[in-house]
This record gives C-alpha cells, sequence and structure tokens, in this order.
C-alpha cells in the first residue's frame, strides 16, 4: 500500500512533511524570527543604554524632583527642614515682588525677541544679495555673537555712565540730551533689551539666512514675469517660504531671553531698587541672598510651568499651520 493510502504523512527530500516549511511551520506562517532578534538585540545592548539613563536621571530627573521636594518644606539654610505644603505656593500668589518679577519677565523677553526677530529678518535679505565685501560685513556683523555675555556687559557697563560714558558724549554730539540709561528706572528695561538685541540679533540672521539661501528662484522668476514688485515678493513669497526658520529663531529668542541672567545681573544686579529684577534675579536673590531655597524652589517650580505653557502653545500654533 502506498504512503498516502497507508495515512503516513509524505515527506519532502529534506524530511520535513509534505505542506511545511523545511523548519517545520505549515506552508503561509511564517516563525517570528524578527521579533526574536528584537529581544536578542535589547539583551545585547541594554549595557549602552543604561549608563546614559543613568546620567540623564542624575543630572536631570533627580535635580527637579529634589527641587518639588524642597518647594513643599520650609527649608532655609540657617535653620530646620518643616513640611508646609502648597504654602510656599500661596504666598507666590500674593506676593507683590514676585509678580511684578514675572511681568518685566514678560515685557524684557518680549522686546527682546520681536526687535532681533525683525531687525535679524531685515538684515538676512540685505546679506542675502551680492555687493562687495559682502563677507567681511557678514563677518563683522556676527562678531557680538561670539563675545561672552560677562564681557560684553562689562563693557556696556562703561558705556552707560552717566559722566564718563561714550554713550553720553555721542548723543551730546549730535546735540540731544544725555540719557540716564541703566540708572534709571524707566530707561532700564529698554537698554537692556538694547544689549541683548545687540548681542542676539546676529543670531536671527544667520537662521533666517540659511533659509532664504535655500528658497528656489521659481516663484521669484515668475513674478518677475507678472509685473510684481520688490515689496510684493518679499510679502508674498519670501515671508511665506522662509516662515518656519523665522519660528525657530523666535523660539530660540524666547528661551535664551527668559534665561537671561548674567547680561542683567553685572549691568545692573536687579537695579536700581528693583526695576530690573526679573525671575531670574529673584530666584538669584531668594536663594543665595535670603538663603530661603524652599521658596525660591517653588519660584523655579512656578517658572518652569510658564516655559513650559509658552512652549506649548508655541508648538501648538506651529502645528496648526503645517496643518492648513
Amino acid at each position: 500500500m502506498s504512503a498516502t493510502t497507508s495515512g503516513a504523512p509524505v515527506r519532502t527530500t529534506t524530511g520535513a512533511p509534505l505542506g511545511t516549511t523545511t523548519n517545520g511551520a505549515p506552508l503561509g506562517v511564517r516563525r517570528p524570527a524578527g521579533r526574536r532578534r528584537g529581544r536578542t538585540y535589547v539583551r545585547r545592548y541594554w549595557m549602552f543604554a543604561v549608563p546614559a539613563a543613568l546620567v540623564v536621571a542624575a543630572v536631570i530627573v533627580f535635580p527637579w524632583l529634589f527641587t518639588l521636594v524642597m518647594s513643599v518644606n520650609d527649608w532655609k539654610v540657617s535653620g530646620n527642614v518643616y513640611y508646609v505644603g502648597l504654602a510656599n505656593y500661596t504666598h507666590l500668589l500674593h506676593d507683590d515682588r514676585f509678580l511684578w518679577a514675572v511681568a518685566r519677565t514678560l515685557y524684557f523677553t518680549t522686546a527682546a525677541v520681536v526687535l532681533p526677530v525683525v531687525i535679524g529678518l531685515w538684515a538676512a535679505v540685505c546679506f542675502a544679495r551680492k555687493f562687495r565685501l559682502r563677507g567681511a560685513a557678514r563677518t563683522a556683523f556676527i562678531l557680538p555673537m561670539m563675545a561672552t555675555p560677562v564681557a560684553i556687559a562689562l563693557v556696556w557697563t562703561m558705556m552707560f555712565h552717566p559722566q564718563l560714558g561714550v554713550l553720553n558724549y555721542l548723543l551730546t554730539l549730535v546735540g540731544l540730551p544725555p540719557s540716564s540709561w541703566v540708572y534709571s528706572s524707566d530707561t532700564v528695561i529698554p537698554t537692556l533689551v538694547m544689549v541683548e538685541t545687540w548681542q542676539w540679533t546676529p543670531l536671527v540672521m544667520l537662521i533666517v539666512l540659511g533659509g532664504i539661501s535655500s528658497l528656489p528662484v521659481d516663484p521669484y522668476e515668475a513674478a518677475v514675469i507678472d509685473g510684481a514688485s520688490g515689496w510684493q515678493m518679499f510679502r508674498y513669497i519670501t515671508v511665506p517660504l522662509i516662515w518656519p526658520f523665522i519660528v525657530v529663531a523666535a523660539v530660540m529668542r524666547i528661551i535664551d531671553a527668559l534665561k537671561a541672567f548674567d547680561t542683567i545681573f553685572v549691568i545692573t544686579n536687579g537695579g536700581p531698587g528693583t526695576s530690573s529684577e526679573t525671575i531670574n534675579m529673584l530666584l538669584y536673590q531668594t536663594a543665595f541672598g535670603y538663603y530661603d531655597l524652599g521658596y525660591a524652589s517653588a519660584m523655579v517650580v512656578v517658572f518652569f510651568v510658564l516655559i513650559m505653557l509658552l512652549s506649548l502653545v508655541l508648538l501648538r500654533t506651529r502645528q496648526q499651520e503645517l496643518t492648513l
């Protein structure tokens, strides 16, 4: 009797039953080899990921958790630690000095973002054109960005001096009255914004210039044929195409302006009085001047939440623009 009539399975030349693969699996069914390889890959290379994860936990996660712990305690360097719950956060809502610091921070950040973006956009458009000594002009324009903030602050401090400063001397040469600059509560924030704009406008220019350099020439050639003016090409072609670069530059400026500390600390130290005291300056004074680490930690948490909200708004706005 044949193998088919006796009930024994017919086997291939490799020994596997007919209708199966060489490894015994039914035809049309594949073993999850990729899954096994993935597990092997994880087991083999986990030792390379664990050190990086430990470093991130030690440098970022642990300090933030410790900050949260300090923010709910009356934690002073010279005394004992007492748990106070949300008392530090409640005090912030009624602390006029903190509320004014938040207002000054937003005022400083808004001005220190708008001016560099506008001037940097204009400079990028100018440097995108071909003219003599363009390379030398670009190099000279980005020099302020290459200097350290503390050195820049020291130079500007000498220039702002009411009697010995060169700025008031230049004002008198053109017939203008001398200014108080950082020595008046009315002009201290605009003066600090001027320093911030002078230093970081080159960064915006470089980002936007990179976007302009990558633009295609076809839309401009078509616009010239249609009789569009230079302003119309800039408004309806250049700006929409480089808008992602402008958003990136604005986000970077917002982050830098919110973190501004060294320039303000060196030039004014929050003065005169508290006229230039931003959140960062108030944090420094509270933690290292009054040694109230618990209250300063609560400020840090609130400041972090404020930055996160601004970042989420910017990212949400950017995503909506991409979906349009």
